[in-house]
């Protein structure tokens, strides 16, 4: 079993020594006693409150090592603002200080600290304390996944998608990029299901999220079923000319589909709409209406007779 893999861990402490004492702590490859190889992490840094949180706005951590006393915003006024936001209140954090006390030992649990480590630091204890929070991030990781991921299709479901989504929109206004968005509907599905039968709906949808994956290939871009017989794509550092492209390569790709019937032999005709949006969001920007965007050209592929992409 591999950990500290794709981990990210923020340390903060105003004392550059400590700061460098921890990092080579978490970046050193090693066996454990449980035999296991733990990985490089990647570690970030912070040498005072603010710039903690600044960080925290850039790149959210897994994990976060929060030193008590420093200049300026002090460690619990730090984790009340980590745990008050919405997007950073699930990030544990483990307190590491120089202070023995039981008041303030209580006062980081009672603020939602997950663990509390005492200067000087012991590597071992170091490490296993870090381990045992790596494990239950893991373990985390794949309930959540299981809650993401649809079933059927094996892309993400809608609730994967909506945070994806958010996530991606605020990326976009970081760093003033052009977003495009698909949203993509099997035409007449309920006739095929009512023709041949739900378990070859499924199979159907199956080999439409197949052909979908095998049109969207940058690492960056992002498949999900949206919910019934739609899809959703979002394509980030994309315009509209070539967001419509691969939406019409889909489409075509969809439409030549071999496809035949059982016991007759005859081809199954197999189309699919297609509605597309584009922004460079902002501050002001709403989301809902670029996602709304796509949704009415959708439905304008719909009415114009279906099989089209329309933007």
């Amino acid at each position: 079993m591999l950990l500290y893999d794709n981990f990210t861990i923020l340390i903060v402490d105003d004392d550059k020594v400590n700061l460098n004492v921890l990092s080579r702590m978490l970046e050193s490859e090693y066996v454990n006693f449980d035999g296991a190889v733990h990985l490089h992490s990647k570690i970030l840094t912070a040498r005072s409150g603010m710039e903690a949180l600044q960080t925290v706005e850039k790149e959210i951590p897994d994990l976060i090592l929060l030193d008590i006393v420093m200049p300026g915003a002090d460690g619990f006024e730090v984790l009340l603002k980590l745990k008050k936001s919405e997007s950073t209140r699930m990030i544990p954090v483990i307190v590491i200080t120089g202070m023995d006390n039981v008041k303030y030992e209580e006062k980081a649990f009672y603020l939602g600290a997950v663990d509390y480590i005492t200067k000087p630091f012991h590597e071992p204890l170091v490490k296993a304390r870090v381990m045992t929070h790596m494990k239950i991030i893991q373990q985390m990781r794949m309930i959540e996944q299981l809650g993401l991921i649809d079933k059927l299709t094996g892309l993400p479901n809608r609730r994967y998608f909506d945070s994806r989504m958010t996530a991606q929109w605020h990326q976009a206004i970081r760093n003033n990029e052009t977003v495009s968005f698909c949203m993509l509907d099997l035409d007449h599905f309920k006739n095929f299901n009512d023709t041949y039968g739900h378990q070859h709906g499924d199979v159907l949808l199956k080999i439409i999220a197949g052909v979908i994956q095998s049109s969207v290939k940058r690492p960056t871009d992002f498949i999900a079923r949206w919910g019934g017989e739609e899809f959703a794509v979002i394509l980030p550092g994309t315009d509209i000319n070539n967001a419509v492209n691969i939406a019409e390569s889909i489409r075509l790709k969809v439409e030549n589909l071999e496809m035949r019937d059982a016991g007759t032999g005859t081809k199954i005709k197999v189309t699919l709409s297609a509605g597309v949006s584009e922004a460079v969001p902002t501050a002001e920007s709403s989301m809902a209406e670029f996602i709304e965007r796509a949704d009415r050209a959708l439905y304008s592929a719909k009415n114009s007779g279906r099989n089209k992409v329309c933007s």
